[in-house]
């Protein structure tokens, strides 16, 4: 040993190369050991048995990661209740709907996987099929129409039944669907909104085209600019890592209010995992015997299930289709020439014509609407990208990543 103390030069080199081999020991034998470990015990031979029976501490190991492993498989499962089971259930929220004082909805991906809209966390999701290395298609959502559960829940507000409703949703159906903007919170943005956010208030400009083309995360700019300041329009669409500061079409206001009042929170098609992150929607600063009664209809575990009065495990067209029966109300039918979509558009300048490539909304043949909304005869292919395509694709892999 050198003076002082201190190891030599030499007698570091050969502390570093015993650690390594140590290392690489170890991890022969963990590759040992797990491989004796996945045989069935009959296979095992008696050497082998000896090997696990000294090697309790990787074994352990193993069957944490299995049960892990397991439980993670068991969450990511699609489970139904059986259809006497699902009425009952049905028939339980009816009940409760009736009886709530003040009724708030919160929305997630799975209201719009009947329009063929992919959800997220499903066993065809998106983050899914990223996760397992697959690619994902971009859906072109021009044909894309409110299902059952979007006119359900109109219809509920009408009769006054729901108070408002929260949704993680970006692609406009609940707009679409005749549920009045004032009732509706699109924490993430949608995907048919563009805002200038120079004009004081932001002039929004409602189109019939998803406006997400060129945009991704921390790049919003739409290519087109405001018909008031000449300030370039940016779109709504809230990405991961990114915080949503938009009054419109985000409605924060609105949505912490009405979750303040509520009584009853129904949660349609969500796996929670992101809304549970905002700790302001589920009251989380009153006592727990205050704070409003949760029920969820969702085909998957989520984080929520264990604090629900109900979880209804099925899809949300089948569950809205039985709830609405039994409420004795009637489900309204979407109406292409009634879509809202039409009377709000905001019609392209001269020269804008070309700072897209969607295929637009296009209204029924025939049907008396405003020129400025017409599709275009024949509109160029989709590019891939947009909120749902390369905007999705980025932030998943980014989030992945992290």
């Amino acid at each position: 040993m050198a003076a002082g103390g201190s190891l030599s030069r030499l007698e570091r080199k050969a502390a570093a190369r015993a650690e390594l081999l140590q290392q690489e020991e170890q991890r022969d034998r963990r590759r040992q050991v797990s491989r004796i470990w996945r045989k069935p015990p009959a296979e095992r031979s008696p050497e082998e048995c000896q090997v696990l029976s000294e090697s309790d501490d990787v074994v352990r190991e193993l069957e944490r990661r299995r049960k892990r492993r397991e439980r993670l498989r068991r969450r990511q499962e699609e489970v139904c209740d059986e259809p006497e089971e699902l009425k009952r259930k049905a028939i339980e929220l009816a009940a409760v709907v009736r009886s709530a004082k003040h009724l708030v909805i919160y929305t997630g991906a799975g209201i719009s996987t009947a329009a063929s809209i992919p959800d997220y966390r499903g066993p065809n999701g998106i983050w899914t099929l990223l996760q397992k290395g697959r690619s994902i298609r971009t859906a072109d959502l021009s044909e894309a129409e409110p299902t059952l559960t979007h006119m359900s829940i109109a219809c509920l507000h009408k009769h006054n039944l729901v108070q408002h409703v929260v949704s993680q949703n970006c692609d406009g159906l609940h707009l679409r669907s005749g549920l009045p903007r004032t009732a509706i919170s699109e924490l993430h943005g949608n995907m048919y909104i563009e805002v200038c956010t120079s004009c004081t208030p932001n002039r929004e400009y409602v189109r019939v085209f998803d406006v997400t083309e060129r945009t991704a995360l921390h790049r919003h700019h739409t290519g087109r600019m405001c018909h008031k300041c000449g300030a370039q329009l940016r779109d709504t669409i809230v990405h991961f890592g990114e915080k949503g500061t938009l009054r419109q079409p985000l409605n924060w206001e609105a949505a912490t209010e009405a979750a303040s009042k509520a009584d009853v929170i129904l949660c349609l098609g969500s796996s929670l995992k992101v809304l549970k992150k905002y700790p302001r929607l589920w009251c989380m600063s009153k006592p727990p015997t205050r704070r409003p009664k949760l029920y969820i209809v969702n085909l998957q575990w989520t984080p929520k299930d264990d604090l629900a009065a109900l979880k209804l495990h099925g899809r949300c067209d089948d569950v809205m289709r039985l709830l609405m029966e039994e409420l004795g109300l009637e489900i309204p039918s979407y109406d292409r020439v009634r879509d809202p979509i039409f009377m709000l558009a905001e019609p392209l300048r001269p020269g804008e014509e070309g700072t897209h490539s969607r295929k637009p909304v296009a209204p029924p043949r025939g049907a008396d609407l405003p020129a400025a909304v017409a599709p275009r005869e024949e509109p160029p292919p989709a590019r891939p990208g947009g909120w749902l395509g390369r905007g999705c694709a980025k932030g998943a892999r980014r989030r992945k990543s992290n």
